[in-house]
């Protein structure tokens, strides 16, 4: 499997599904997603610091997205749509000289009145596979 020469520019729109990096990514995210739900399970979330610029990508993400509502469901295909993938590259873009993984994905719960289920997760894809 080659993505290319190194140092190459990746085309999310043009990028082949690699089924090995998928299931490579799900793993790593199911493994995340229970280990911060551990976490979650002894401390409140708005108390949780998983970064050292976690407070700054808090404050970007309500400039970037103003409509979101954390105790509103989300929308999942407003998120994968064209538009909704352009935001969500931009917004991570922000984080790639700052952040190791930034643009890894990740699971999110579709509404924060429930636990992680299958028909409660949105899975957010690799970005150099175009976004979620």
């Amino acid at each position: 499997m080659s993505l290319g020469p190194a140092g190459a520019s990746l085309n999310p729109d043009q990028a082949e599904n690699f089924e090995d990096m998928e299931k490579q990514f799900a793993v790593k995210a199911v493994q995340h997603m229970t280990t911060y739900w551990a976490i979650l399970e002894k401390m409140k979330g708005s108390q949780l610091r998983l970064t050292k610029i976690d407070d700054e990508i808090l404050e970007h993400f309500k400039k970037d997205f103003p409509e979101f509502d954390p105790k509103e469901t989300i929308n999942e295909d407003t998120m994968k749509s064209k538009e909704g993938k352009e935001r969500w590259r931009n917004f991570m873009m922000a984080y790639e000289k700052k952040i190791d993984d930034y643009n890894f994905g990740t699971m999110l719960r579709a509404n924060p009145k429930f636990e992680y289920g299958e028909k409660e997760t949105i899975f957010g894809e690799l970005v150099g596979e175009a976004g979620f």
